[in-house]
């Protein structure tokens, strides 16, 4: 379903039926393949030499919202849009230098095993509908990294996860929405790494803590997810109380000390409210990556806003 074909589609019916779309894949034919490969270094093999600890990169989980929502008007409150985009903006400075190359978990890809995108020119994945013909026009010509797209591979195979590679894959909206507003330019080069079929927390904490060694190789891990993520629950009036139990307990776990931590995100499917706020944990499930990768660093509650009245919340680590 499109709003070009359904010009009576309402603001409200437009969320509603984007944020409940089964994905539909376009790419960007401008940025697809065939692009120039970038410059040199980034073809080049990483220098694997751990950085002093005091340039250790942070890692961050953050909420994407839903579809094109930064960039198209879509009837949502004002205040929770201002607030949640000048959050992503600030996402940037995070890092006490520009980062290498930034590593995104999305929500919205998951594989039979851990998947990175290869290409050295992704295209984008338009993976909504029913949002206003400008959400299909929006571009982030962020470039690939095939050289840390291997080494993540590298990483995860050592800790015994069987990988694969995807070249044709482009960002979906979990990952060029988000970062279009840190990094407007797209001026970093940028690797997506899928979810895990089965999506167990504990598989998705060992895969953080195997690819942890790229925080002190200039990469920035990002999770991207949503800490509430109940379609039926969105606008609909009872956001906020289905939101409320399942966000206390997170922000007070994601913040334990990390031998805590990791064991009370494994278990999360056990705290208050936790399947109200994630009947499927897909949305969750990045911020598991990220917290093993965060190993002894504690976590702090970066940003707790709303989103169609649902509580959201994002932890940084580092």
């Amino acid at each position: 379903m499109s709003t070009e074909k359904n010009p009576l589609l309402t603001p409200r019916r437009a969320v509603g039926a984007g944020l409940a779309a089964a994905a539909v894949v376009v790419a960007l034919p401008s940025f697809g393949g065939g692009g120039a490969a970038p410059a040199k270094p980034h073809d080049e093999p990483q220098d694997r030499r751990s950085t002093a600890r005091g340039s250790r990169l942070p890692v961050a989980y953050v909420p994407h919202g839903g579809g094109p929502w930064p960039f198209v008007e879509m009837g949502m409150p004002k205040a929770e849009v201002d607030a949640l985009a000048g959050y992503l903006r600030s996402v940037r400075g995070l890092p006490q230098a520009p980062p290498k190359a930034l590593l995104v978990v999305s929500a919205h890809w998951e594989q039979a095993v851990p998947t990175v995108m290869t290409s050295a020119s992704p295209p984008l994945l338009y993976d909504y509908y029913g949002f206003p013909p400008a959400s299909y026009e929006i571009t982030w010509p962020a470039p690939g990294h095939p050289a840390v797209a291997a080494r993540v591979r590298e990483l995860l195979g050592a800790a015994g996860f069987t990988t694969a590679a995807d070249e044709t894959r482009g960002f979906d909206h979990g990952t060029f929405v988000p970062f279009k507003l840190a990094y407007p330019d797209a001026d970093v080069p940028t690797v997506q790494l899928s979810l895990k079929a089965g999506l167990d927390p504990a598989e998705h904490l060992a895969m953080g803590r195997a690819l942890a060694p790229l925080r002190d190789e200039g990469v920035f891990i990002l999770g991207s997810g949503m800490s509430f993520h109940n379609m039926r629950g969105f606008g609909g009036g009872r956001a906020g109380e289905m939101s409320a139990p399942f966000d206390a307990w997170l922000r007070e776990t994601a913040t334990l000390d990390p031998a805590a931590r990791d064991q009370g995100l494994a278990r999360w499917a056990q705290a208050p409210g936790a399947r109200l706020a994630h009947p499927r944990e897909e949305h969750l499930l990045p911020l598991m990556v990220v917290a093993g990768a965060a190993g002894n660093d504690r976590g702090t509650m970066a940003h707790a806003g709303k989103m169609m009245g649902a509580n959201i919340s994002a932890y940084h680590f580092g």
